[in-house]
Parts: C-alpha cells; structure tokens; sequence
C-alpha cells in the first residue's frame, strides 16, 4: 500500500510516493520552469532543413521546438509508414497544430508531434485516430475485449476519433467510461475552435499541473491517503477530484501540522541523497551512479561487504540488492534515455539469469516505459528508460562554476605549472614590463612560497624579471590571473 504527500508553495510543488514508509518516487514542478510535455500550441514553421528531414517551429517559446518528418501524422495519410520529404510536408511560414512530447533538455529545443492525444482519467483521446487500443499493462485478454468492445458501443457512430484505454479503465464503470470520453470531446473542440481564432505562435491548451496529474496518473487502488499541506490547494484539488476522479476525492486529507510535511517523513533527506553520486546498500555494497549527455551509468560495488559463504554468494547477494536499488533509483532520480548497469562479474549463469530476473521484477512497478536487453558480452546490462521530463538533479542542480562540471578540479601544482609557462609566453610578448604579478588562490600561493619556489626564481632570473605574489579569497583554486606592472 502507498501514500503520496504533496508539498506546495507559491514556488513550486514537491511530490514523494511513499510505500510502507519508504520514497519510492519523487516529482518536483517549479512555477517558473513548468513542464510543457502534453501542451498544445498552434507554431508557425521557421526553418525547414531537409538534410535533417526535420524542421524548427516557433511555439513562443525561448529556443525553437524540433518536429521531425516521422512526428508529422500527416504523412502516413499520404504515404503509407514510409515519410515523404519534409520539404514536400511543410514549409517555411506554415502553421501547425502541434503538442510536445518531450520537454527542452540541455540544450535541446521541446520536441514536437502533430498527433494530438488528450489524456483522462481512464482513456487517452486520440482526435486524429479511428482506432481504439488498449493499455499493454491489462493482460488479461478476455478483459481488453470487453473493454474495447464497451468503448465501442458509448462512443458515437459519428465520432472521428479513437481511444487508448489506461490500465486505470480496468475497473471502470460505464458511466466513468462515458464521463470521459464526453470529457475529452469537449476539450477538443475548445482546442479547435482556439486554434481558428488565434494568430501563432499560441498556447492552445495546457497540461494539468503536477498535483493534477498526481490525482490522474498516480493514485491507485493502493494509494491509502494523499496528504496536501496547502489548505487553499486541497480545497481546489477537492474540486477537481470531484469532477474527473471522484474514486479519488475520498482519500485526500489536508495536513495541518506544525512540523512541515515533508520534514516529517524525512524527504528533504532523501532528496539530499539522491543528488549524490554515491549509494550505499544495507549488505555495505554501493553503487556509483554518473549522469552523462549521452547516458547514464550505474556502477555496482561490494564495497564492506564480505558474506558468510563465499565469494561467488558474496557477489550474488549484492547485485541482487543492487537489483532492487537501481529500480528505486531510477525513479527517484527520474532517469532517462540509455542506461548501462555494471553489476560485479558473475561466474555462473544461474546467477546472472537470477539478477537478471529480480532486476526486471523491480522494474516492474515504473510507471515510465522501461526496456531491458540484458546482459551484453562484456557482462553489462544495457536498458532504456522513456525520458520526457528533466532529470530530478537537472531540475534542481546545475553544473559546478569550480570544475565546470567536471566533478574534479585541477591540483594546485598543475596550476602552478600552467602560471610559469603563462608568464613565459607574456614575458616574450610584453619585453618592456617591470614586473609580473601573480594573483591567485591561498593554496596555489603557498605552493609557490614552499615547494615551488625555486621554480620561481629560476623562471624570475630566466626573463630578468622579478615576480611578485597576491592572494584573492574570492578566487577558486583554478583561477589566477596574471597582471603586468
């Protein structure tokens, strides 16, 4: 069973997904950078490239959002699965109806879709679409016919559109069916109707916030209590659970304690970890976990760990906990795009297959579309992770001013070395100065008054030159600055 806790300022709202006490998920949404996956604008076309077979479209937004000929649903009425030319699809001053489907990342612009699909509570509308699906995590197949069928028969002969049917339909009456595909509808036509009336770029429609889409997309027939510390906001998530989730309106609660929400249930501290690179396991294994461009590596290691057994039983029990830990991980983290485990060298094939099981299993309760392609033949398992948000250290971190990012500085010495060979380049530009002045950290200072110092007078008697030193406090171990007299 599991409670969700919902923590909301004027700033921003924080969500931690709890199951027997512990977080298995966190979600943090700023006011100021809210998410735009699921919104709906009307862009004109700025830039057609057809060597990229895509184009760049002005939504109002900072940076050009990126539609590629295989998001534009047109094509396949003109074409079959195979695209034509974009050039041949779009053009430079064009407006198009079009809703993100992945948020900026980076530097990378939102990435766009001309297939439109609203979601409710238990279907996604898809206006574009005759066809009815139904979600792949209902896998009782007598219950999908009768679902689609069920669907069939509330939706109008006369309707244009079609339908996914969420796992959350599963239980669902008729009249909740029914509910939300009027729901829906009617949606649509305000979207229509906004998008004839309105010059572009505009915002035609905009997704529910993230309180919302919790009431939505996470509460499930497990959740116990969703708890909102905002008196206001539970009032008005009160309102909307009664009108599209009203299975949900009985289980929230305002919390009204002294002691902040989130203090309570130790959140800030779980959110402290999961920004770290370090994580450590119960058994005194670890993982290391590095967030790349390109991807994301998970490192696993014995760490104190020593068994009772032997070796092998040694290793088999830490990666099978770091199975469980990774799965966790990833959705705290919010992790996406290609994902590589090195869990420690396995022997035995009966274990690998069994890590590789239990880690699956744990995967398993991700809302996110998860793909595993198991081990490869250097023992690492490579998987993937549907990224349509930024990252949780994205959202709230940025890379360090010191190192750049790096995660590691250069050594005083280093810079020391890099001073020298500065002051021998400017000695030979700049033949007329008096005297060079070196401007630059305590600790590079005193590297340059202790172990150094005979560097320094050597290169001193060298350019005929005398060398003189300041420390700056303000100034980090890689900066100096070299100033001529």
């Amino acid at each position: 069973m599991e409670d969700i806790l919902i923590n909301i300022t004027p700033q921003e709202t924080r969500v931690a997904v709890l199951i027997a006490g512990v977080v298995q998920e966190l979600h943090v949404e700023r006011s100021a950078m809210r998410g735009l996956v699921g919104n709906i604008y009307l862009g004109r076309v700025a830039r057609v490239l057809p060597g990229m077979q895509s184009a760049f479209v002005d939504i109002g937004l900072e940076r050009a959002a990126f539609l590629h000929v295989a998001d534009i649903w047109e094509f396949r009425q003109v074409n079959g699965d195979r695209p034509p030319p974009i050039e041949r699809l779009v053009r430079e001053g064009d407006t198009l109806l079009v809703q993100v489907v992945k948020d900026p990342i980076g530097t990378k612009g939102a990435r766009l879709s001309t297939q439109v699909s609203l979601a409710g509570r238990t279907l996604v509308y898809l206006p574009q679409d005759p066809h009815i699906g139904v979600s792949q995590r209902i896998e009782d197949e007598t219950e999908r016919a009768h679902l689609r069928e069920t669907l069939a028969r509330l939706v109008p002969p006369d309707e244009r559109g079609g339908y996914i049917i969420r796992t959350s339909a599963e239980d669902a009456t008729e009249a909740e069916l029914l509910a939300d595909t009027e729901y829906l509808r009617k949606r649509w036509n305000q979207i229509r109707e906004a998008s004839i009336q309105v010059p572009a770029p505009a915002l035609l429609y905009q997704e529910l916030s993230l309180s919302q889409r919790v009431l939505r997309d996470v509460v499930t027939d497990q959740t116990l209590t969703i708890q909102v510390d905002s008196r206001e906001n539970f009032v008005a998530l009160q309102a909307f659970a009664n009108q599209y989730v009203p299975k949900v309106a009985g289980k929230l609660a305002h919390y009204a304690g002294e002691r902040p929400l989130f203090d309570l249930y130790q959140i800030d501290d779980e959110i402290e970890k999961a920004l770290g690179r370090r994580v450590d396991l119960k058994s005194g294994g670890y993982l290391i976990i590095d967030q790349t461009e390109a991807m994301t590596t998970i490192d696993v290691n014995t760490g104190g760990y020593v068994g009772t057994r032997n070796f092998d039983d040694t290793i088999f029990k830490t990666n099978l906990e770091a199975s469980q830990s990774i799965a966790r991980q990833l959705r705290l983290r919010n992790l996406g795009g290609i994902i590589v485990v090195d869990f420690i060298d396995m022997a035995s094939t009966e274990h690998r297959d069994a890590v590789l099981a239990e880690f699956k299993k744990a995967l398993a309760r991700d809302r996110t579309r998860v793909t595993v392609s198991g081990f490869t033949q250097l023992g690492l398992v490579e998987m993937t992770r549907k990224r349509t948000r930024e990252s949780l250290a994205h959202i709230l971190c940025e890379p360090c001013p010191t190192c750049s990012g790096r995660g590691e500085i250069k050594t005083a010495r280093t810079v020391c070395y890099e001073i020298l060979r500065e002051i021998l380049r400017e000695a030979r530009q700049f033949g007329e100065t008096r005297e060079f002045r070196i401007l630059a950290s305590q600790t590079v200072v005193d590297l340059f008054l202790e172990e150094e110092s005979q560097s320094l007078a050597l290169l001193s008697d060298f350019i005929g030159k005398p060398i003189s030193m300041q420390v700056e406090t303000v100034y980090h171990q890689e900066r100096y600055d070299i100033v001529l007299m």
